[in-house]
């Protein structure tokens, strides 16, 4: 038990270290922008208007995600099985019973979101209710829920708008180097001025590249924490990685998403399957064989 714990608290530092690069990257681009451009305004604004857009998605994320996905609710009457499993995983992990809904999709695969524990909402697909058994669903709602109590959806909220708020930085200064014409004014300021914009111009193009990178890496490290974390409230990992293994064998198509939401799903809808490290990068979800070997090793006494 305590191996798991600590593995389990270094996936969580691994994860804040990330957040902490993230951030001296966002204050050193926004500083390289305002001195480049001799307008501090510019980082102010910015800043005001990703903090507006990330509260509302924060908070309406939910209802987002639902709609688009055109998820149904159900309730302890329509659907008993479901819901007595979620509920018995919620009374083991300490946790309220989510809202519960289910998609009607062919593909296997479910989802978390919500802003926190008491505003959750869990969601399967119906393939994924008619291709694995219980033992397997428990281990994939167990998964589900342990993106709750971790707060991933915090996490995976501030690491979008992290992503965003350089995104929209690197844009508006790109757009303005267009619009004011490169150099003008700047060489007023000398040799420094002009070698400060041409920095600026690369970390505008480069910095946006390394930000939704550094988001995937983020993903990844909670989908293995997730793994961990149900694991430990099923204590039998071997469900969640049968279920793992029939989800990445199964090629039916997942119409509800898209890739604005490819990184909320239990599995990669996509079904990537890079094994070398350059496409690894661009994944949003680790290799389902590497989820697998790592829960079939674990013990969980």
């Amino acid at each position: 038990m305590a191996t798991l714990y600590t593995h389990k608290d270094s996936n969580i530092r691994k994860t804040w270290l990330l957040f902490t690069v993230f951030f001296i990257v966002v204050i050193a681009l926004g500083w390289i922008f305002t001195q480049a451009y001799g307008d501090p305004s510019i980082l102010v604004i910015a800043v005001l208007f990703s903090i507006i857009m990330s509260i509302t998605s924060y908070w309406y994320s939910d209802k987002i995600v639902l709609r688009m996905t055109k998820a149904r609710p159900v309730t302890k009457e329509t659907s008993r099985e479901l819901y007595n499993v979620v509920e018995n995983l919620c009374i083991t992990a300490g946790l309220p019973v989510p809202k519960i809904y289910i998609i009607d999709e062919r593909a296997p695969n479910a989802f978390a979101t919500g802003r926190d524990p008491e505003h959750a909402v869990v969601a399967v697909t119906t393939g994924l209710l008619a291709k694995l058994d219980r033992s397997e669903l428990e281990g994939v709602l167990a998964h589900e829920l342990s993106h709750i109590g971790n707060r991933d959806m915090l996490v995976s909220t501030v690491a979008v708008i992290l992503v965003g708020f350089v995104a929209l930085l690197s844009d508006f200064f790109l757009r303005s180097m267009f619009w004011r014409g490169f150099g003008e004014g700047d060489r007023d300021r000398g040799q420094a001025g002009v070698v400060l914009m041409i920095i600026g111009i690369a970390l505008a193009i480069l910095t946006p590249f390394i930000a939704s990178l550094m988001q995937l890496a983020i993903s990844r490290k909670r989908e293995f924490l997730a793994d961990a974390s149900g694991a430990l409230l099923t204590r039998y990992p071997d469900g969640l990685a049968r279920a793992l293994e029939k989800i990445s064998k199964d090629d039916t198509p997942l119409k509800a998403s898209n890739n604005a939401l490819n990184h909320l799903w239990l599995s990669d809808p996509e079904k990537k399957r890079g094994r070398h490290w350059f496409s690894r990068l661009f994944m949003t979800h680790p290799p389902a064989h590497e989820r697998i070997q790592r829960l079939r090793g674990m013990d969980t006494r």
